[in-house]
């Protein structure tokens, strides 16, 4: 049984910091690009960040600078980490994994950015 696993989400002033991770078990985890979407109240789910098996990255212009992702193989987790928080950044975090074949996703940790 494939899951993914998000934690690390919470309530955070502006300006801070958060570690988002996702545990994956049930896959090849190094066979899969990864990676991380958001969906903020009353906007549909958009991309944040993708990781490809070869550790390419990919970011959204508007965390470009602040978030980096990573993955860890031998612990089969990726990673988010998230800087200069804005209020924007606001949203459930998803975590993704998809091959050739396959796509998953995890159930979302909430962050969310207020003073």
């Amino acid at each position: 049984q494939v899951q993914l696993v998000e934690s690390g989400g919470g309530l955070v002033q502006p300006g801070g910091s958060l570690r988002l991770s996702c545990a994956a078990s049930g896959i090849i985890f190094w066979n899969y690009a990864m990676g991380w979407y958001r969906q903020g109240p009353g906007t549909q789910r958009e991309l944040v960040a993708t990781i490809s098996t070869r550790r390419d990255t990919n970011y959204v212009d508007s965390v470009k600078g602040r978030f980096t992702i990573s993955r860890d193989n031998s612990k089969n987790t990726l990673y988010l980490e998230m800087n200069s928080l804005k209020p924007e950044d606001t949203a459930v975090y998803y975590c993704n994994a998809v091959n050739s074949w396959e796509t998953y996703w995890g159930q979302g940790t909430q962050v969310t950015v207020s003073s």
